[in-house]
């Protein structure tokens, strides 16, 4: 994995350049702007949109504006509420949760564009089952402008990003924490957790948009209310700390975050890269994915679609993954002591290759080979961390008498001394969220996360699955899609098989996959993007005089969920 993982961080130092995040960040403020901060409206009217007042079963399309939006919440209310939250924290340190912060709200406006120019260019030849996304904006608003070739060929490049996208972020992360957090706390290997995933996703996937919608408008909401409760709980029970977290994650924002335990520190530019990374990621702001599934939204007003769908950055990034910073921040999880003492302090031996580690017995017999382990040192500047504190991680190995950790070689010119006066567990994403949750009362996060995970990846995992569906359309056409399903399940296997160990090497994985989808999106807003702002202003303007409805009472809830109130 060093010589992929060396590879990827090379290829995440170009797509996520601090230049490419100003792109991204400049996209927001130009379209919240543009719209007059469409945020309001996204607030205001969503929604009695996703109410159903809106609805009707005349309109093309294939599913109601709630069942819309909870399949695109549920490709974005995932692991990276969870996962995704602690990775920026024990990367980023606490400000990196400001910039979430930021990416949510501008990540409103951009969401709003970007399904609106879906709505405005899908394919409705079948009004049961219509396509759209960035490739159909981009084919047929350039066939419009005599480049159909442009135009299909950007639609190529955008579809394979998304797919390599699919795979990555919508697929394998969320796959991988499931196989992780469930051996951790239940002994279970690893593959066993894969092969049930793709199982439970292969029999949803199987029945289409229709399936996926009733099971996202079923399980998305269950789940994030269970998620908030037990986060209540934990949250009450350390409710003094909060306004200091708040105001520690401002503070962190712009100044570097000091070390603390098991954070080694980080500057105000890492914390800016990891939160405005990981809050693109759980999003997805900019990358072309959930308008995918907008698109088959029963609907005749396009921007309609689009102010439901400015709705998901705020859910996502404001409420649920502010709730689990707080979590980890005020249970202190992430700045924790050592998680065990050593039993004979190690010593370091220069090599060939750097400085060495000798290997190190561990107490107990709670470890499985392949576990992670690490220990701080102090040799030589870190830019990241803003100080001279580096982190040696280790793999855990069986030998005959018990368990040892063999340590990574540091490759610092200046021999390392050690700081911890022990070494610590490497809870890798979901797992530290679940420790956090266990801090207070313990055994919950082993019930709740495990189960929350489960969740969140499996509805993830099955957005996703149709966000590739229709790229392969878009490729090739109906034919090849079943084939694209079995090996979209066969992924979640092959990422359960142990290849992924740290949290840079899971920031690694997922951030190539976001990072290529947004270099061919973002080109096809800034290109076409003033027509959702012309077609955004007209639907307000119609809005405000009354002249768009609500030519109906909100249907019943049961009926909201199922479907029923669009059915023919």
């Amino acid at each position: 994995m060093s010589d992929l993982s060396t590879g990827l961080a090379f290829l995440n130092s170009i797509l996520w350049h601090e230049y490419v995040l100003y792109a991204i960040v400049g996209t927001g403020v130009l379209f919240t702007v543009w719209s007059g901060f469409s945020q309001y409206w996204a607030l205001r009217h969503g929604p009695a949109v996703v109410r159903g007042k809106y609805d009707d079963p005349n309109d093309p399309g294939a599913i109601n504006h709630f069942q819309a939006l909870a399949t695109a919440l549920s490709a974005t209310v995932g692991l990276g509420n969870i996962g995704g939250v602690a990775l920026a924290i024990a990367l980023g340190g606490p400000g990196a949760v400001f910039w979430m912060w930021v990416v949510g709200l501008l990540g409103m406006a951009i969401k709003l564009t970007e399904v609106t120019l879906t709505m405005l260019y899908r394919n409705t030849e079948d009004p049961d089952n219509p396509h759209g996304g960035p490739m159909w904006v981009a084919a047929r608003a350039l066939q419009h402008k005599g480049w159909p070739r442009l135009g299909r060929t950007i639609g190529i490049v955008f579809c394979v990003s998304l797919l390599a996208s699919t795979a990555t972020g919508g697929n394998m992360f969320q796959a991988w924490n499931v196989g992780e957090i469930t051996q951790t706390y239940y002994g279970v290997p690893t593959w066993v957790s894969g092969i049930v995933l793709a199982l439970i996703v292969g029999a949803v996937i199987i029945g289409g948009i229709r399936r996926i919608g009733r099971f996202a408008a079923t399980v998305v909401p269950l789940m994030v209310a269970a998620y908030l409760v037990a986060g209540i709980w934990v949250l009450a029970a350390n409710i003094t700390e909060v306004p200091a977290m708040f105001a520690l994650i401002v503070k962190s924002a712009f100044a570097p975050s000091e070390a603390a335990g098991a954070f080694i520190g980080g500057s105000a530019a890492s914390a800016f890269l990891f939160g405005m990374k990981r809050a693109i990621f759980s999003n997805e702001a900019g990358q072309g994915s959930s308008p995918m599934v907008h698109a088959a939204a029963k609907t005749d007003e396009p921007v309609r679609e689009g102010i439901v769908a400015g709705l998901e950055p705020f859910i996502d990034t404001i409420v649920v993954c502010t709730f689990t910073a707080l979590i980890i921040l005020s249970t202190g999880i992430w700045s924790r002591a050592p998680d065990m003492p050593f039993a004979a302090e190690p010593a370091f031996a220069e090599t060939a290759q750097g400085w060495a580690l000798t290997d190190t017995e561990l107490a107990g017999d709670d470890w499985y080979a392949g576990d992670s382990v690490s220990v701080v040192v102090r040799a030589g500047e870190n830019e990241t961390t803003a100080n001279s504190l580096h982190r040696i991680s280790g793999n855990v190995v069986a030998v005959a008498d018990g368990f040892v950790a063999q340590w990574n070689v540091f490759l610092g010119a200046e021999k390392p001394e050690l700081v911890s006066d022990g070494f610590y567990r490497d809870y890798v994403g979901a797992t530290l969220t679940a420790k956090a949750f266990d801090s207070v009362t313990p055994g919950l996060g082993k019930w709740v996360i495990t189960i929350a995970v489960w969740l969140f990846a499996l509805s993830t995992m099955i957005s996703w699955s149709y966000y590739g569906e229709q790229a392969i359309v878009f490729l090739g056409g109906e034919k090849p899609v079943l084939v694209y399903k079995i090996a979209y399940c066969g992924l979640i296997i092959v990422a359960t098989l142990g290849f992924v160990k740290t949290n840079a090497d899971l920031d690694n994985v997922i951030g190539t996959g976001t990072g290529i989808i947004m270099f061919a999106n973002i080109p096809i807003l800034w290109m076409f993007g003033y027509q959702a702002m012309r077609a955004y202003k007209n639907y307000i303007a119609r809005l405000k005089a009354g002249q768009v409805g609500p030519d109906h009472p909100a249907p019943s809830i049961d009926d909201l969920l199922s479907g029923r109130d669009v059915m023919r």
